[in-house]
């Protein structure tokens, strides 16, 4: 009788996990998709990449690695506990860290980047004065915050087990806002871009601004496809009774 009701309980489960599947594999798609498009944009139309010799290409890898770290890397690693839901707690903590610190580094290339083409320019530019300037320096001091705050309460040394189960909420509803920030940043640095480099050429439907608009609807869809899977709570991963301990326990004993 128990195995009859397993049984069923795993037949109900599996359109859930086929669901899961094939939103998983979509935003996959999605967020390569949308990694080769800023790059091919930035790459073939705004004339390659360079560092500090050309500060006007040396920009170029600004919206790649912001898009790449803010967006893709950081919405894998929001999914990371659902995709690996089989193993243990620690080692996806683990990666889950290694991938926001991955992701933090293509950040601080990426702003060294625009702030290097706004200084350097002749005649320099003025930094952090538009509305896509002021949405992603905050969204990026959030994702450090929340980067630092994840680190010393879940890693190292780590809080107490009912301080880290009442964190755990507010550390999970920062992760998701912070990607929703990150992908309405990308839209308004794409539009401020497309409008600033084609001018009255925009409205002419070229293929660069097509490439622009069609980088912003995958984006969209990204982030759909990523926090459907993120806030659909079958797909929430069961922890294990052992994995209910911090990975470092000294300050405890």
């Amino acid at each position: 009788m128990e195995k009859q009701r397993l049984t069923s309980e795993n037949m109900d489960e599996q359109p859930n996990l086929k669901w899961f599947t094939r939103g998983f594999l979509a935003s996959e798609a999605l967020g390569i998709l949308a990694i080769v498009l800023v790059t091919i944009w930035m790459g073939s139309y705004r004339g390659g990449f360079s560092w500090t010799s050309d500060p006007i290409k040396e920009f170029n890898y600004h919206p790649v690695l912001m898009l790449t770290g803010m967006i893709v890397l950081h919405g894998n690693a929001i999914m990371i506990y659902r995709v690996f839901r089989n193993e243990r707690k620690k080692k996806i903590k683990l990666l889950h860290a290694a991938l926001h610190a991955l992701a933090f580094s293509l950040v601080v290339i990426g702003l060294v980047a625009v702030f290097d083409f706004h200084n350097f320019s002749v005649p320099p530019k003025a930094n952090l004065y538009s509305l896509h300037s002021w949405l992603g320096i905050s969204t990026v001091v959030l994702f450090g915050l929340q980067f630092l705050a994840g680190f010393v309460s879940f890693l190292y040394p780590g809080l107490r087990m009912h301080l880290r189960a009442s964190f755990l909420p507010l550390h999970t509803f920062f992760g998701i806002a912070i990607f929703v920030l990150a992908v309405i940043s990308a839209l308004t640095g794409i539009l401020e871009k497309a409008i600033f480099t084609l001018g009255d050429t925009y409205q002419q439907l070229t293929s660069e601004g097509v490439l622009a608009n069609c980088l912003g609807i995958v984006l969209v869809l990204f982030a759909v496809t990523v926090v459907s899977v993120i806030v659909n709570p079958n797909y929430k991963r069961r922890p294990l009774p052992e994995e209910e301990m911090p990975l470092v326990t000294s300050h405890e004993q």
